[in-house]
C-alpha cells in the first residue's frame, strides 16, 4: 500500500491541506483526503478538491505534439523542444519583444519564478503575464494605492471575530467552499449577520440575513451611497482617520447625496442605512469577480477599502479581504516578475532592478523597462505583428480571456506554444504542446490567500513523456542561455532557495520560511524574516498603525461610479452577466470531460423569457453581444433579476461574448457587464 504523503490542494486559493496516496500500480492518485494536522483547514476539506485532485476530467496530455499538415501528431521531447528554442531563437535575434509569455496562478512558486526569470531576464520580453492579472489585478491595484503593499491585512484567524461579514460581488460558497463553512458559522452567532451585495442571488445568499440585489455594474455608487450615509450619520471613526491616514478630506467633499447614489445603483435608502449601521460592529468585507472585472475595478475596490478605513475597521476581527480564485495567485503575484519583481520590489526602482539582475547573472539592461500591457494587451500586440511567437503555461487563453474568438483568431496566426496538462482550446490551435505535469504529480510550494506559504507534493510519478513545469522551463532556459539555470535540472528547492533570499527585507519577506521549516510547521505566513516569524494582521500593532506608504498612512481615493461599459440599449437591450458553477474549475478542462458539446447553462427571469418568448425554442435561445453570438439553454431563475442574463465562466463558448474593454489602472477586463440580445435558434 502507497504511503500517505501530505500536500496543498490546488483547487482554490484557501490552501488546504491534503494528504494524498498514490495507486499501488502505475500512475495516478487513490485517494485524497484533508489532513488534519495542517495549520490551515485542521482536517476540513470540501469534494470538489478531493474529485477534482483525485479523478479529473478531461482529455490528458501524455507525450509531446506537433502540428504537421494542419494536424498534432506525436513526437519526441528533442523534436519538441527543438522546434521551439529554434524559433523562440528566430523571434528574440531581432527583437527581445519577440516571444509573448502567458503564466498562471496554477504553477507552483517555483515554476512561477522559473518562468518569469526566463521571460524578463533570459529573453527580456516585456510581454509577459499571468492569468491572475484576469482575476486579482484590480484588487492588487487597490490594495497598492490604499497601503503601499500588495495582499489583504486580515487572515484566516480574524474571521471568528467579526461580527458582519459583507460579501460583496462573489460567491465563495461555490468558489471556496472550506473558507465558506468558517464565514457561515461565525455569522450564525446571535450577535453577527452575513450581507451579499450581488446582482444575483447565489448559493451565499441562500445562508444570508440581508440580499442587496442592486444594478449590475453599480457597485461603486452603492459603495459611495453607504460612505455618504455614514458621514451623515456621524459615524466614522474621526480618531482612526485623523491618526493613521489621508484624504478623508477631499473623499467627503466628493461624496454623492445618499439619495442620488441609491436611485442609481436600484437600491432604497433604508437598504443603505441598513448597512451602513452594519458596519458599527468588527467588519470584514469579502470581494471577489463581481468587483474587480470591471473598468471600475480598481475604484470599486478603493472604495470597499474606504469603508473599512472610515469605520476604523482595519484591526483585527475586521478589514478588506478580497477573495482569490487559482491556487497560487498570491504567489503569482509574488515571485513571478509580472507585475513587480520577486518580493513585490518596485518594477522601475534601479536598485532593485539591479539586485535581481545580479542574482540572475543576466545584464541589468536586459530587463524590460516596464511590466507591460496586461493580458488583453498582448494579445493586441500579437494581433499587430508584434511578438513572432506565443508560449501559454498552464492557462488556456482561447476559452478564458474576453472578445474571446479574437483571441482565438490571433493565437491561430502566431506560432504558438502551449504547456499543459490536458488538452484545452488553446491546446488545439498549438504549433507545439508540451505535456506537463498535474496537482499529485508536482513538487514545490504555494502561497494562499492569506499569505499563508506550503509544500505541494507528489504522490505519484507522471508518464514517461510527461515533465513538471519547471523542469521544462529550465530545458528550454538552457538551449537558450546555458547559464540562466542550473543543470542537469532545476530542482524546485533550489529555485525557492533563489527566490526566497531575493525577498529578503521587502514588504513580502519570505526569508524565514525554508523547506525545512515548511517540513516541521507544513504552512508559514509571510512576512517571516526570520525562521521563527511569521506574519499576523498586517499594518497594525499595539503602537498604532504604519503603512509602506510616502506618508507613512493609508490612502482614501475619490472614486465615483461612471457608468457600464457597454450599457444596454435599444439594439442590445439586455445585460450578460458571469459567475462561477459550484462544480467547475476556471475553464472547465478539469471538470467537463473530453465533450463540450453541451450548450451553457443562462439563468434568466421567467419575465424576461416571457417578453422575448419569440426568441426561445424547446428550451433554447440564442445570446448575442457584438462580438459573437451563442446557443444556450434556458434555466428560469428568480434570482436573476429581469433584463439580466447569467452565463458561467467555465464553459468555452462564453466569452466569446464578452467585452475586451480593461480598467485603465490594472488592466484587468471588465467580463461582468455586456450589452447583449436574445434571438431565435433558427435564426443564427
Amino acid at each position: 500500500m502507497s504511503r500517505w504523503i501530505p500536500t496543498t490542494c490546488m483547487r482554490c486559493a484557501v490552501g488546504c491541506g491534503h494528504l494524498q496516496r498514490g495507486v499501488d500500480k502505475g500512475y495516478g492518485l487513490d485517494t485524497v483526503r484533508g489532513d488534519a494536522s495542517h495549520p490551515v483547514n485542521n482536517g476540513l476539506a470540501c469534494q470538489r478538491g478531493v474529485n477534482e485532485t483525485a479523478n479529473p476530467d478531461g482529455e490528458w496530455l501524455t507525450r509531446p505534439l506537433i502540428r504537421k499538415d494542419d494536424e498534432l501528431v506525436p513526437t519526441s521531447w528533442d523534436t519538441a523542444l527543438g522546434v521551439v528554442v529554434e524559433r523562440f531563437r528566430a523571434a528574440l535575434d531581432t527583437n527581445p519583444d519577440g516571444i509573448a509569455v502567458l503564466g498562471s496562478g496554477q504553477q507552483t512558486n517555483e515554476a512561477a519564478y522559473a518562468l518569469g526569470k526566463l521571460a524578463r531576464g533570459g529573453f527580456g520580453t516585456r510581454y509577459y503575464d499571468a492569468n491572475t492579472t484576469l482575476c486579482m489585478a484590480s484588487a492588487v491595484t487597490a490594495y497598492y494605492q490604499a497601503f503601499g503593499s500588495d495582499a489583504p491585512p486580515p487572515t484566516y484567524d480574524d474571521i471568528p471575530e467579526a461580527k458582519t461579514h459583507l460579501v460583496w460581488g462573489a460567491n465563495p460558497a461555490a468558489a471556496h467552499p472550506v473558507m465558506y463553512r468558517w464565514i457561515a458559522d461565525s455569522a450564525a452567532d446571535d450577535d453577527s449577520q452575513m450581507i451579499v451585495v450581488d446582482p444575483v442571488a447565489s448559493e451565499t445568499v441562500d445562508d444570508a440575513d440581508e440580499h442587496v440585489q442592486l444594478e449590475p455594474g453599480t457597485d461603486l455608487a452603492f459603495a459611495r451611497a453607504i460612505l455618504a450615509q455614514l458621514v451623515e450619520d456621524d459615524a466614522i471613526d474621526e480618531s482612526f482617520i485623523e491618526s493613521a491616514t489621508v484624504g478623508f478630506d477631499r473623499l467627503r467633499e466628493e461624496l454623492p447625496p445618499v439619495e442620488s447614489a441609491a436611485a442609481t445603483a436600484g437600491v432604497s435608502v433604508e437598504t443603505v442605512e441598513r448597512v451602513a449601521a452594519a458596519f458599527e460592529d468588527p467588519t470584514l468585507v469579502y470581494w471577489g469577480m463581481g468587483i474587480n472585472q470591471s473598468v471600475q475595478g480598481t475604484a470599486t475596490a478603493r472604495a470597499l477599502i474606504d469603508l473599512c478605513l472610515a469605520t476604523g475597521n482595519l484591526r483585527p476581527g475586521s478589514g478588506p479581504f478580497s477573495l482569490t480564485g487559482q491556487a497560487n495567485s498570491m504567489g503569482t503575484r509574488l515571485c513571478s516578475s509580472k507585475g513587480t519583481w520577486p518580493g513585490h520590489r518596485p518594477f522601475d526602482a534601479p536598485e532593485h532592478r539591479e539586485t535581481v539582475a545580479e542574482t540572475w547573472g543576466v545584464p541589468v539592461d536586459r530587463l524590460p523597462d516596464d511590466p507591460g500591457p496586461g493580458p488583453v494587451g498582448i494579445v493586441d500586440a500579437l494581433a499587430e505583428d508584434g511578438p513572432e511567437a506565443c508560449w501559454t503555461v498552464a492557462t488556456n487563453p482561447v476559452a478564458g480571456m474576453p472578445d474571446a474568438d479574437r483571441v482565438n483568431e490571433t493565437l491561430s496566426d502566431t506560432f504558438l506554444v502551449v504547456q499543459d496538462a490536458f488538452m484545452t482550446e488553446t491546446a488545439e490551435l498549438a504549433d507545439v504542446v508540451l505535456p506537463a505535469a498535474t496537482w499529485g504529480e508536482s513538487e514545490g510550494t504555494v502561497t494562499n490567500m492569506e499569505r499563508t506559504v506550503s509544500r505541494v507534493r507528489a504522490a505519484t510519478e507522471t508518464p514517461p513523456k510527461v515533465r513538471q513545469d519547471i523542469d521544462i522551463i529550465a530545458t528550454i532556459g538552457h538551449r537558450l542561455d546555458d547559464d540562466l539555470f542550473e543543470r542537469p535540472v532545476l530542482e524546485p528547492e533550489s529555485a525557492y532557495e533563489e527566490f526566497r533570499e531575493l525577498t529578503a527585507d521587502t514588504p513580502a519577506d519570505l526569508s524565514g520560511i525554508t523547506y525545512e521549516r515548511l517540513e516541521s510547521e507544513l504552512a508559514v505566513r509571510w512576512p517571516a524574516p526570520g525562521t521563527d516569524s511569521q506574519g499576523g494582521y498586517r499594518y497594525y500593532s499595539e503602537d498604532g498603525w504604519r503603512f509602506p506608504t510616502d506618508s507613512g498612512r493609508a490612502q482614501f481615493s475619490t472614486g465615483m461610479h461612471g457608468g457600464l461599459a457597454e450599457p444596454a440599449d435599444e439594439q442590445y437591450p439586455l445585460t450578460l452577466t458571469t459567475g462561477r458553477e459550484p462544480d467547475a474549475y476556471n475553464t472547465g478542462v478539469r471538470t467537463r470531460g473530453e465533450e463540450t458539446t453541451d450548450l451553457p447553462v443562462a439563468r434568466i427571469h421567467p419575465e424576461t423569457t416571457m417578453s422575448h418568448s419569440e426568441a426561445f425554442e424547446r428550451g433554447e435561445t440564442v445570446v448575442a453581444s457584438r462580438r459573437a453570438s451563442v446557443t444556450v439553454s434556458v434555466q428560469p431563475d428568480e434570482g436573476i433579476p429581469e433584463g439580466v442574463i447569467w452565463l458561467p465562466i467555465h464553459h468555452p463558448a462564453v466569452n466569446t461574448l464578452t467585452l475586451p474593454t480593461v480598467d485603465p489602472e490594472s488592466d484587468e477586463p471588465n467580463f461582468k457587464q455586456c450589452a447583449v440580445r436574445l434571438r431565435a435558434p433558427a435564426d443564427n
